[in-house]
C-alpha cells in the first residue's frame, strides 16, 4: 500500500510517530515537513496535493496542529476529498460513504494510539457504492466552480 504524509510544524511530532509505526508495514512516502520551523499549512496541502496528481497513492494522510486549516485547505483542491477525523467511527465512515482519499488530523489533540487507531479503520474500511450520487455531485460542482 502507498501511503502519503505530510504535516505543518503543529503535525511534525505525529507525524513522525506515525511514519516510524508504519515503516515496515506499508511505502509510507513523508513530503516533510522535517523541522518544527512554522511553515502554512496552504503550502504544505498544495505540495501533497502536486504530490497526489504526480502518484499513484492508495490514500494520503494531512496533519496541521487541529486538521482543520489543512483539511480546508486540501477540500479546495478537485479530486481531493479530505476528512477530518477525530474518532474510529468517523475515518470509517470517511472511506464507507464519502470515499475520502486524505485524512486530516489534529496533531496537537491526539495521541498517537488514537491516530493508529483512526488510521487502521480507514485502511480496512470499504466504500459502500450507494454514496455514489453524492459523490457524483461533488465532482460536479468542482467542474462548475
Amino acid at each position: 500500500m502507498e501511503i502519503a504524509i505530510t504535516s505543518d510544524h503543529g503535525g511534525l511530532e505525529l507525524k513522525n510517530k506515525i511514519v516510524e509505526y508504519y515503516k515496515n508495514t506499508y511505502n509510507i512516502h513523508d513530503l516533510g515537513v522535517f523541522s518544527n520551523l512554522s511553515v502554512d499549512y496552504p503550502d504544505v496541502a498544495k505540495n501533497l496535493y502536486e504530490n497526489i496528481i504526480a502518484n499513484n497513492y492508495d490514500f494520503s494522510i494531512a496533519i496541521c496542529g487541529t486538521g482543520i486549516g489543512i483539511s480546508i485547505a486540501l477540500n479546495k483542491f478537485n479530486g481531493i476529498r479530505c476528512a477530518l477525523v477525530y474518532q474510529k467511527e468517523v475515518a470509517r465512515l470517511a472511506k464507507e460513504h464519502n470515499n475520502a482519499n486524505v485524512i486530516a488530523l489534529g496533531g496537537r489533540f491526539m495521541s498517537i494510539n488514537l491516530a493508529i487507531s483512526m488510521i487502521d479503520e480507514f485502511i480496512n474500511s470499504k466504500y459502500d457504492d450507494r454514496h455514489e450520487k453524492r459523490i457524483d455531485k461533488i465532482k460536479k460542482i468542482e467542474e462548475e466552480c
